[in-house]
This record gives structure tokens, C-alpha cells and sequence, in this order.
């Protein structure tokens, strides 16, 4: 027993080399290339996954839990840098993108396939695929740009955040349908209750108990308590969220949020960035190797059915985000770069596709024709952004001491 204990844990350490190492040289290229560093780790990602060199299965659950810490950490540095003033000012504003942002994916993707004369639950399961932001993608890349403090980088991450809420919702419903379960429409208000629910009542709550903890914790006089305690926080509300029927990277967000205006904050974006360059990269890394590249394949007859519904679900996956930024028709500034941040699905899109194979709703065909929509729109946004939202005079993509440091892949 204890010999196979060891090699699991071997060929896990060598996975694992295999990953970081990928991620620094292929982010690396990606930079001296003029693109962002995670558009070379998601390459990583999709060379080291099973459709092509097998050497990163994202099934192992060992790897699932840290790629699942990864962005839990990525999403406690962005709220650590977020200034919850700036966000609740543009909040009219993302509550719009986000709204738009699902409706309208939703609606096109749902077309698209009724169509395509395909089941009206795969057609309901295809668009929700479409509706879902993947912010950690997104909030990369405005990060590696030092853009994030930017009135079009509030207005993104706040629709992400609203974004990702909605879409548990509708991931909740859709699951059920697949189930073959009944929905009412107290159920949705229920569920819709919970997810907006715990984020308000952890900010309310949080801004009075979280400085009495830290004062509380200065007393224990032990080195790095300080980042202990934050990170006991992030981890734990990240726990909650779960528990109440939210998404993890809500829980972690609103304890960066919380933490944000702290004496502690720098402290603790020192110690978060160590952590962040190891759990971070490990994230991206899973979302490329989950795609299968095999169901593109163009001289394959058996692909092209899926090309086809892909290619349709790309168009409506993009056009529907894209102008949604343009929704609150009274911000004066750069509607198109809030629409193509909101463009990547990354592994939220997947979710739901996942969730509709194991469920016997969508067929191979089908799932591949979603996985190509993800692959192309987690792709598409990074260079595209680093197009429009040039990185301001005299900044750089190495962060200093703060968070901006876990997105650093030098």
C-alpha cells in the first residue's frame, strides 16, 4: 500500500512539473509574441491534455482540487485589488452587460439549434452553455494589461461576478430539466434568492467582522498570521458559498472585496501572489487540456456536423457578449472592449456541456460542437483585448509586490 501511495504521489509531482513548466515557457513565448501570458498556458494546456500528448488528465481528482484552488486564489487577489466603491458605481452598469450578456447568448443559441431541427432540451442545455463569463479568464488578462482599475475593467468584472450568479441558476434549472424534474417558478425564485443572497449578506456582515478578526489575530504574535488568517477567510467563505448553493469564486471574490481596504491588504497581496504562482497557472492549464481537439478536426466526415453546429454556436456565443457591452447605452466609455471581455466561456461553458453528456441530453456531437465554442471564445478574447485595451504608458506586466505579481510569468 505504501508503495503505491508513493508512486501515485510521484506521478503526480511529475505531472505536476510537467504542467508549471509548460505554463512558464509557453506564457513566456505568448509575451515575447505581444499576446498575454494566459493565451500561453491555455496552449499548454490543450498540448498537454488527452486529445494530444496525454500528459495531463483533468478527470484526476487531485488535479481537479488544485486547479480548483487556483482560481479560487485568482479570484481573492482580484478582490483584494478591487475597490468596492468603484464597482457599486458602475454597478447599474454591469447589472445591464450581465443581464444582456445571458439573455441574449441564451436566445441566439437557443435558435440556433431549433433550427437546426435539434430536441427543444439540447437546444435549452446549447444556450445555456452560451451564457456564462469566465471572469478568471478575463480578469487575467485586464490584470496582465494593468487595466484593471479602469472604468470598462469595473464594468466587466462586476457583470462577470452578477454573471456567474445567474448563470448557477440557470446551471441549477438546466440540471434539473436534465433530471427530468419539474420546475416551478418558486424554485427559480428560491434558487435565484440564495445566489444574490449570500453575496449580500457576506459584504454587509463582513465589513463589520472581518477588522475585529484581524485585530483579534494580531495578538497571536506568530509570523504570517496575518496571510493565514486571509487566507482561512477566503477558503472559508469560498466554503460557504458552496454550501449555500452559490459557486465557489463568488466566496472567494467577496473576501478579497472584504479584505481590500484593510491595513493588511499589502501584506496579505505579497503572500497570496507566493501561493498564486504555483495554484494559478495549474487553472489554465486544466481549462486547455479539457478540450478535445480531436472533434475539430475538418478531414474528418464524422466532424463535420459538429464543425457546422460549433461554427453557428461561435457566431451567436460572440455576437451575443460582444453587444451586450454596448448595453447601457449612458457610459461614455469604450463599449467594445466591455463587450470582448465578456466574450471567453473557459470552464463555465464546459460545465454545462459536461453536464449535459452525463445527462444523456447532449450526444458526442453535440458536446464537441460546445467544446469548439469554448476553445475558440476562451482564445479569442485575450488578443483581442491586448488589440484594444493597450497597457497604459510606462506600465508593465511584472506586478511589483502586489496580487498583479500572481499573473507574472517570469
Amino acid at each position: 500500500m505504501r508503495l503505491m501511495e508513493h508512486l501515485d504521489v510521484a506521478r503526480l509531482l511529475g505531472t505536476l512539473a510537467v504542467m508549471l513548466g509548460a505554463a512558464k515557457l509557453l506564457g513566456a513565448a505568448a509575451l515575447r509574441l505581444g499576446q498575454p501570458a494566459v493565451l500561453g498556458e491555455l496552449v499548454a494546456g490543450v498540448l498537454l491534455g488527452s486529445s494530444v500528448l496525454g500528459l495531463v488528465d483533468t478527470h484526476e481528482s487531485a488535479i481537479q482540487a488544485m486547479a480548483e484552488i487556483g482560481v479560487v486564489l485568482l479570484l481573492f487577489a482580484i478582490g483584494l485589488e478591487t475597490d468596492l466603491r468603484k464597482l457599486v458605481r458602475v454597478g447599474g452598469a454591469s447589472a445591464l452587460v450581465a443581464l444582456v450578456g445571458v439573455a441574449l447568448p441564451f436566445a441566439l443559441g437557443y435558435l440556433v439549434c431549433r433550427l437546426l431541427a435539434l430536441p427543444n432540451l439540447v437546444a435549452i442545455v446549447s444556450g445555456a452553455a452560451l451564457t456564462a463569463t469566465s471572469v478568471g479568464i478575463t480578469a487575467r488578462v485586464l490584470t496582465d494589461l494593468g487595466r484593471l482599475q479602469d472604468p470598462e475593467s469595473q464594468i466587466i468584472l462586476g457583470a462577470a461576478v452578477i454573471d456567474d450568479v445567474i448563470g448557477l441558476v440557470i446551471l441549477t434549472v438546466v440540471s434539473e430539466l436534465a433530471d427530468g424534474q419539474r420546475i416551478t417558478p418558486g424554485g427559480v425564485t428560491r434558487i435565484t434568492a440564495i445566489a444574490f443572497g449570500f453575496l449580500i449578506a457576506t459584504l454587509l456582515l463582513g465589513r463589520f467582522l472581518v477588522p475585529a478578526l484581524f485585530r483579534w489575530t494580531e495578538h497571536l504574535k506568530l509570523p504570517g498570521t496575518s496571510i493565514v488568517s486571509a487566507v482561512v477567510l477566503a477558503f472559508g467563505l469560498a466554503w460557504l458559498a458552496d454550501r449555500s448553493g452559490s459557486a465557489l469564486i463568488i466566496g472567494a471574490f467577496a473576501a478579497g472585496l472584504l479584505l481590500a481596504g484593510t491595513p493588511h491588504v499589502h501584506q496579505v497581496e505579497r503572500g497570496i501572489s507566493a501561493l498564486g504562482h504555483f495554484f494559478v497557472p495549474l487553472f489554465f492549464i486544466s481549462v486547455g487540456a479539457a478540450v478535445d481537439v480531436k472533434a475539430l478536426n475538418p478531414l474528418d466526415p464524422a466532424n463535420h456536423t459538429t464543425l457546422r453546429v460549433g461554427a453557428l454556436l461561435i457566431a451567436a456565443a460572440v455576437a451575443g457578449k460582444f453587444a451586450a457591452g454596448f448595453a447601457p447605452w449612458w457610459f461614455r466609455g469604450r463599449k467594445e472592449v466591455i463587450g470582448v471581455g465578456m466574450i471567453p466561456r473557459g470552464e463555465v461553458g464546459l460545465i454545462f456541456a459536461q453536464m449535459g453528456l452525463s445527462g444523456g441530453v447532449l450526444d458526442a456531437g453535440l458536446f464537441g460542437a460546445i467544446t469548439m465554442m469554448v476553445l475558440v471564445t476562451t482564445f479569442l478574447a485575450p488578443p483581442l483585448l491586448r488589440v484594444l485595451f493597450k497597457p497604459p504608458t510606462g506600465a508593465t506586466t511584472t506586478a511589483g509586490d502586489g496580487c498583479s505579481d500572481i499573473l507574472d510569468v517570469n
